[in-house]
């Protein structure tokens, strides 16, 4: 099992919450955070530790990337004009590990990340092995035929645990999905509640 893996199940107890509203999250099971005094760790946050505590949910959220990428992104975010909050989600939705995932291609984000990295993905008909690559709207994403009889492909593509949100235009029969626009905070089917707000309130200190 690889770090990566082990980090999702860690992130999931040390926020108490399912933040991929998956079925096999410990949370389900223990409520408390990891470690012989994760019971003990119920105390109020300041408000320093609930930007952090808000930071590392969305950052753990998109397959637990590092926090020289992430804040790379909020960086960028900060300088368009207008929310940087909304910018930052816009930003985060267009990496095609995001896509991958949003378009129900795959059953987790790491395994999109995964499956990107193994040279399964193709935008607009060239292989990109890029997780952090950025999409435009319009660009279409598709996998090789390879990876179409994956079993994460397949299972993900039948499952009814998630929809695909209304921004990506899907298309399972032959696994191909576009952005059809920038999503907004409304629009990402998020588990539970994100405040990029927070984020950008850590970030301004």
């Amino acid at each position: 099992m690889t770090k990566r893996v082990l980090a999702k199940h860690k992130i999931d107890r040390r926020m108490g919450e399912n933040i991929w509203g998956r079925p096999k999250s410990p949370v389900a099971r223990r409520e408390y955070g990891p470690g012989q005094h994760g019971q003990r760790r119920k105390g109020k946050l300041s408000d320093f530790g609930v930007q952090l505590r808000a930071k590392q949910k969305l950052k753990g959220y998109y397959a637990n990337i590092t926090e020289k990428q992430f804040r790379n992104i909020y960086a960028e975010a900060n300088r368009m004009k207008g929310d940087t909050g909304a910018h930052l989600i816009g930003l985060l939705e267009r990496r095609l590990d995001a896509m991958i995932y949003r378009a129900k291609l795959v059953p987790t984000v790491f395994a999109a990340r995964q499956v990107v990295s193994h040279g399964h993905v193709q935008v607009n008909g060239k292989r990109v092995n890029v997780a952090s690559y950025r999409l435009k709207v319009g660009e279409v994403v598709s996998l090789t035929e390879k990876a179409k009889d994956l079993a994460i492909v397949i299972e993900a593509t039948q499952s009814p645990e998630r929809d695909v949100p209304d921004y990506i235009e899907a298309d399972h029969k032959k696994m191909t999905a576009k952005l059809a626009r920038i999503p907004v905070l409304t629009d990402v089917p998020f588990p539970v509640q994100m405040e990029p707000h927070l984020v950008v309130e850590y970030y301004s200190r």
